[in-house]
């Protein structure tokens, strides 16, 4: 059943899926400010301040692709490919995919150690202000409840909703809720080539090309995207909307290929978000890595990456505590904590927020050593998190001379060699400013964008104190910077933050 391209009208789509019961919850009929046209979408707040002050989030890629824990989260579209490892490995595990596919993997993923209490209070211990799932990745597979496909957590594997069980445990410990979206990519469709020719294009590309029997069950072939393209795109716009009914989420995080879905299709599936979170008298966040949604009405999503300077658009950063997959496999490295706190402490500096990744195994165990990472991180934020939530950033971000590589979509990526006490981070809270030395000084640490006369800070300083210690701080400042003698005790690892208030 070979399905071809095809236009069609995103506002009867809308309506039609509407009508086939996508909304879940029964309201009165509300004024709707928002139409699906980038003029009146511009009319949102999309960067409200819940957001610039939270800072750090965490979600989590966790799904069937944790079962094999082979490779990477991609594992799904490459153990089709028979020139991959994935392939390699997964033949010589668990035998030709023609004979044991993807969707076998399904009944093995039970979910049985999963606790949405305890990560969601992991996830308050580690300082974050925002948590929630990938509730759906490119392979198909939702982790919620869902009524628009079979191949849901519900429905099959661990038979429960694990969306909203998170969602209930994260609210009631006043966190924000967060899900993020890739399903864009799980579309097995044909679209014009280069050449003009049409070409299959989607997460599931191989499987047409090497395994095409696989399709031929109508079941399974919803799990590999295999539809005519008008039911896909139904699909995915209902997805959206009952997750929204269903979980009311705060933020809406959006991986590439957006740019895949007819522009009027995201333009109906913004106006369904801002307007029902008009109704929950709420502000509400939509993030995007590419140029498929304006910034006028979205976030820009740096993956991997940081920016380079101080922007003036808040801005964020998904980043994953390992060093090599975004879902658990058996060869998982996890960064250090110091690379993730001044990933932070840097992001935060230039106007932007940190939504740290984790791995959890398939049966919902969240590994020791990335635990580890998380209670380090939240001791850290305990005793400093005066300087990160609810601050703005200063005239500029920081000084020393220790700069990252560039990385995805033009952001920074940690330096090799680590930062040094020299290199300064900035934030401020009304008239405070905040320095954060991204290590510690042995005897004295001088900061130069602080010199005596500096155009930077004009006025006077009245006071300078070390989060966390009680020490009566010895500071002068000379021409060639504020020079900090520094306490004997460290009332923190990783990093130390100044508290620098100006004289009245």
């Amino acid at each position: 059943m070979d399905h071809t391209h095809f236009r069609f009208a995103a506002p009867l789509l809308l309506a039609l899926m509407l009508a086939v019961g996508c909304a879940t919850s029964h309201r009165a009929p509300a004024a709707k400010p928002y139409e699906p046209t980038w003029e009146s979408l511009a009319k949102v707040n999309e960067a409200p301040d819940w957001f610039r002050d939270a800072k750090f989030g965490i979600y989590f890629h966790w799904g069937v692709y944790s079962v094999p824990a082979f490779g990477n989260e991609w594992y799904p579209r490459n153990m089709y490919n028979v020139k991959s490892r994935e392939y390699r490995h997964h033949v010589e595990t668990w035998g030709d995919p023609n004979a044991f596919g993807y969707p076998d993997f399904v009944p093995m993923f039970q979910a049985e150690r999963f606790d949405a209490e305890a990560w969601a209070e992991l996830f308050e211990r580690a300082g974050a202000r925002f948590a929630g799932p990938v509730a759906e990745h490119h392979d198909g597979w939702a982790m919620w409840d869902s009524d628009k496909t079979p191949w849901n957590v519900v429905n099959k594997g661990p038979r429960r909703d694990i969306t909203g069980e998170l969602e209930k445990a994260i609210r009631k410990r006043g966190m924000k809720f967060v899900t993020t979206f890739h399903h864009a990519r799980n579309n097995l469709w044909q679209k014009p080539g280069r050449d003009g020719q049409l070409v299959w294009t989607g997460h599931y590309q191989f499987v047409k090309e090497r395994f095409p029997a696989l399709l031929e069950d109508r079941e399974r072939a919803i799990l590999y995207g295999y539809m005519p393209r008008e039911e896909f795109l139904a699909m995915w716009l209902g997805k959206l909307a009952e997750v929204i009914d269903k979980y009311r989420p705060d933020l809406m995080w959006f991986d590439s290929w957006l740019d895949e879905i007819p522009e009027d299709l995201r333009q109906e599936y913004l106006a369904y978000y801002y307007n029902r979170a008009q109704e929950w008298n709420r502000e509400v966040v939509v993030t995007r890595k590419q140029d498929d949604l304006p910034l006028s009405v979205s976030v820009q999503d740096i993956e991997k990456g940081r920016a380079d300077r101080l922007t003036e658009n808040f801005w964020l950063t998904d980043d994953t505590i390992s060093m090599g997959s975004w879902c658990y496999t058996k060869d998982l490295r996890i960064k250090p904590t110091s690379v993730v706190l001044h990933s932070l402490i840097d992001t935060v500096s230039k106007n932007g927020a940190l939504l740290l990744n984790i791995s959890p195994m398939a049966d919902g165990t969240i590994p020791q050593n990335q635990r580890d990472v998380l209670l380090e991180m939240g001791r850290w934020l305990k005793v400093n998190g005066e300087a990160i939530y609810g601050t703005r950033p200063w005239t500029i971000y920081g000084e020393g001379s220790t700069q990252g590589q560039a990385g995805h979509f033009g952001g920074v990526t940690d330096p090799k060699e680590g930062y040094r006490p020299e290199d300064i981070r900035f934030t401020t809270k009304g008239r405070t400013l905040y320095a954060i030395s991204l290590g510690w000084a042995e005897d004295s640490l001088t900061i130069r964008s602080l010199k005596s006369g500096s155009d930077l800070f004009a006025g006077e300083i009245a006071s300078v104190s070390l989060l966390g210690s009680k020490a009566r701080i010895q500071w002068s400042r000379t021409p060639d910077g504020l020079v900090i003698t520094m306490p004997k005790e460290r009332p923190c690892d990783y990093a130390a933050a100044f508290k620098i208030t100006p004289r009245r």
